[in-house]
């Protein structure tokens, strides 16, 4: 068994003028972290979690290894909270996925409220546990899942990698076989799209991850887009694993993805860190550009004029 066709995809939503989610779409390791944090502090969370999870590489093993991972980015997120006052607080979810082909399993390590999914023979299995206000009251039985989609507070998370030096990751092994697909997201598409809309679009895409990401997040700006939302789905399929160069470099995300090449980038204190989809909207650029263009035709038009 190997790993197919994969894509990731992040959106900046309809709501929110700033990307604060990221991702890792780096076969066999996967990743989806959504910040969290005043001014940009949740984007950087986030792209910190992204660069730590992947600088680790195919040479991640087991779920403690995996775990271990998680942790260093905590302690990198938190470590960068306490040398800058801008960022106290910043925080992160993060929600990993690493596969062993020769195995047939996929170890995930799991922190906040983003999730992992894995979809069989026309079944959606939610994988992880969130980590949330409104997890904790439907697993206690005081709220139902209808009641918690629409609570007030279902945003809060309780658990979150870089607001505490050390952090509880929670992981497990599932086994995997030839057909699966497994979906991780943000909660901009769970919190958005309800669990027998996303069967069915994965259904119509007749699971192809990059035709199924980009229903998945037209489907969550439809309903709203009131989040970033941030798709990883990938296949698993018959065959032998491919070899895989090591990984040294994570690379650069732009706002709505599958593709990347390594683009290290620097953040305000120097530290080497690389963007996976967080950032500002796509659109915004754009638009500035387009003002611009104007702007200029315009004055050329008046000096003609005044000439």
């Amino acid at each position: 068994m190997r790993v197919g066709r994969a894509a990731g995809q992040t959106d900046t939503g309809r709501r929110r003028r700033q990307n604060e989610d990221a991702f890792v779409c780096e076969p066999p390791l996967f990743a989806v972290a959504d910040g969290m944090g005043g001014a940009q502090a949740g984007e950087l969370a986030s792209r910190l979690a992204a660069a730590a999870i992947e600088e680790g590489g195919v040479a991640i093993q087991g779920e403690e290894g995996v775990a271990g991972v998680v942790r260093t980015a905590n302690a990198r997120i938190f470590e960068h909270s306490v040398r800058d006052p801008n960022a106290a607080g910043m925080g992160t979810t993060a929600t990993v996925a690493l596969v062993d082909e020769e195995a047939e399993t996929a170890t995930l390590a799991h922190v906040g409220d983003s999730r992992a999914y894995r979809y069989r023979d026309g079944l959606l299995e939610q994988l992880t546990t969130d980590h949330s206000l409104v997890g904790e009251l439907v697993r206690s039985g005081r709220l139902t899942e209808d009641e918690a989609a629409v609570h007030p507070h279902r945003s809060v998370i309780t658990r979150a990698l870089g607001t505490e030096a050390d952090v509880d990751v929670d992981t497990l092994t599932i086994d995997l076989r030839a057909g699966d697909l497994v979906l991780l997201c943000s909660d901009g598409l769970s919190a958005m799209v309800r669990e027998d809309e996303i069967v069915r679009l994965l259904e119509a895409a007749r699971s192809d991850p990059h035709d199924a990401a980009a229903a998945l997040i037209a489907a969550a700006n439809a309903a709203g887009g009131e989040d970033n939302v941030t798709v990883v789905l990938f296949e698993l399929a018959e065959g032998e694993p491919p070899s895989r160069p090591a990984q040294t470099v994570p690379a650069l995300r732009d706002d709505t993805t599958s593709e990347s090449q390594p683009v290290p980038e620097a953040d305000a204190n120097g530290d080497d860190v690389s963007r996976h989809g967080a950032g500002k909207g796509g659109r915004w650029p754009a638009l500035l550009l387009l003002l611009a263009i104007l702007a200029v035709a315009a004055f050329l038009l008046w000096w003609s004029l005044v000439r």
